[in-house]
């Protein structure tokens, strides 16, 4: 019975993210969710109580995967710059994942504070992983200079998200940023 329902819950979450990357937010309902899934919408409450609940759920869930995945890249970038690279480089690389999309998503909605600081909180590591390597560059404000890099990833994911560029113009571009500024 627990593996069952394991396997239910599964697959409510595995249909959320499709939902959320193919509709945004307004496409992520229990009676979508039961469509997609075979069941009834009634047994959908029984797995999560609310639509933040699911959203909650799936931060919990795929954020952490999705950091692990550019802290790997960023392990294995040498010396500073090359963390820094891969730190670009990666959550870009990401940007087509139906993970990345639905977090995209559930960025956008409107959380509960709850499900907004356990964001916060899982963003930090990343945040604090690149600001490592910034203070191995010797920047002297490493932090803050992490979370605006953070700002100049996030808008290269919305350009590739528009497919007004390549992917990889817009990756290199951003990568050049990160590195050299302005000044390219």
């Amino acid at each position: 019975m627990a593996e069952h329902r394991s396997m239910q819950r599964a697959a409510l979450l595995d249909a959320a993210r499709s939902l959320l990357s193919e509709g945004g937010t307004e496409a992520l309902t229990f009676p979508a969710l039961a469509e997609r899934t075979g069941l009834a919408r009634s047994s959908v409450y029984e797995y999560f109580k609310s639509r933040a609940g699911v959203v909650e759920e799936l931060c919990a869930v795929d954020f952490p995967v999705w950091a692990a995945e550019v802290e790997g890249a960023m392990a294995l970038g040498e010396g500073p710059e090359g963390k820094i690279e891969a730190y670009v480089r990666r959550q870009l690389d990401l940007v087509g994942d139906r993970r990345h999309r639905a977090v995209v998503a559930i960025s956008a909605s409107e959380l509960d504070a709850g499900a907004r600081e356990k964001i916060r909180a899982a963003h930090g590591g990343l945040v604090a992983i690149l600001a490592e390597a910034l203070r191995d560059m010797g920047h002297t404000e490493p932090r803050l200079a992490a979370m605006l890099l953070q700002g100049v990833v996030d808008a290269a994911a919305r350009r590739v998200e528009l497919g007004a560029e390549e992917p990889s113009a817009v990756a290199d571009a951003a990568v050049s940023m990160a590195l050299r500024g302005v000044r390219g």
